[in-house]
């Protein structure tokens, strides 16, 4: 019998800044840009209370609650957390995904054998609390859907476990809102069938579900009867994507070098868009025309925008091409992905900027990767190819 137990901080961004500003506590505050322009990324209870809530704009957000506190985001702040309470998890569990920056899913499977794991888990997110000051809460069940459903019941600052016998009697009277990866659309669907909470949902038949929402039914209707397979996959920190150019003639123009850097920059950004990943690390590898390899990799706050990954990645160049030597190969490596999107990086007043992300990605979705680039990148690999030893 499997048992996965799911971890999610509270409120991570507005803890965070609470912990480093004691003033903040008991009052609404909201995280995000700091102009109208700009969204909230994340928001206190306090401030929900007023119908503040993720994802709102900062201009509607100040007429729901004019009192709140509003806050520039930190995202290297809080990656910073994000990886400590990482490290606390990697060294007391067997086997965990880190699904998003504040968000995790531990497989503790068989461990009943030797420990009690109500026990255990309440030991592990005590010692998160205690090493990290921050406040954190934990479902236990058989499988992700079922504990992060119990994860969400449980907040503020709590810890429920669901056994086996109690899944259907736990999630019957739930509303269907509550199940993960249930889409507006899906839930304006449902609603329209008089389907309001999880027990009614259950009650409809398979092959009708499929019918009104395809595949997604199928998979909307396991979920609401408890049934997720999915299982817990393993977070390693070389888990990665990458690309690398080995020249048809060694070249030596940096600058030509780093015209390559921004071109793969700019694959790599989109595909961890296109996937709902952020990376928070990036590597770069020289191999020289005598085949001496180097590589050098740095640690960045999550993200998933051209412009930061390729801010990096040129910083590592320049340290990096040292031996001024004809270069053979150029590699470059995004690593320590997550779940999330550009949408925790909008801290900054420039919407304009992540509505010109999501523009190119839409023409690269219907066009092709290569539909939109930018103009220093677009010729490189042609003279590459020009490029005489």
């Amino acid at each position: 019998m499997r048992n996965i137990l799911h971890l999610d901080l509270d409120t991570f961004f507005v803890s965070v800044e609470r912990l480093r500003d004691s003033s903040l506590m008991g009052k609404p505050v909201i995280v995000g840009g700091t102009s109208g322009r700009s969204v909230v990324s994340g928001c206190s209870y306090e401030a929900r209370c007023f119908g503040v809530h993720s994802g709102m704009s900062i201009k509607f957000a100040r007429r729901l609650c004019s009192d709140a506190a509003f806050i520039r985001g930190d995202l290297e702040q809080y990656s910073y957390y994000s990886r400590m309470i990482g490290d606390i998890i990697q060294e007391s569990a067997p086997l965990y995904e880190k699904a998003s920056i504040d968000e995790f899913y531990l497989d503790i499977s068989g461990m009943d054998r030797f420990f009690g794991l109500m026990k255990w888990s309440h030991e592990l997110r005590n010692r998160i609390i205690s090493e990290s000051g921050l406040p954190i809460s934990f479902g236990l069940s058989a499988n992700k859907t079922v504990s992060k459903i119990a994860t969400g019941e449980a907040k503020p600052n709590g810890e429920l476990q669901i056994a086996d016998q109690q899944i259907q009697d736990f999630l019957a009277p739930l509303p269907i809102r509550k199940i993960p990866m249930l889409g507006k659309k899906s839930d304006q669907l449902l609603r329209s069938m008089g389907v309001f909470n999880i027990g009614t949902l259950r009650q409809i038949p398979l092959p009708l579900l499929e019918n009104a929402m395809g595949l997604n039914g199928r998979m909307i209707w396991e979920k609401a009867n408890g049934i997720d397979n999915d299982p817990v996959i393993p977070y390693e920190e070389s888990k990665s994507i990458s690309t690398e150019s080995t020249f048809e003639n060694d070249i030596s123009d940096p600058h030509l070098m780093e015209r390559l850097l921004l071109s793969m920059s700019e694959k790599l950004a989109f595909r961890l868009r296109k996937k709902d990943k952020l990376c928070g690390g990036i590597t770069l590898k020289i191999r020289y025309a005598d085949y001496d390899t180097h590589s050098m990799q740095k640690r960045i706050p999550y993200t998933a925008f051209d412009h930061e990954i390729l801010d990096t990645a040129r910083m590592l160049f320049k340290k990096l091409y040292s031996r001024r030597l004809r270069v053979r190969l150029i590699g470059l490596r995004l690593s320590e992905l997550i779940g999330g999107n550009q949408q925790l990086h909008l801290f900054d007043d420039t919407e304009e900027l992540g509505r010109l992300y999501q523009s190119m990605d839409y023409v690269r979705k219907r066009f092709g990767e290569k539909a939109i680039t930018h103009a220093a990148g677009m010729a490189v690999y042609k003279e590459l190819k020009n490029e005489k030893t």
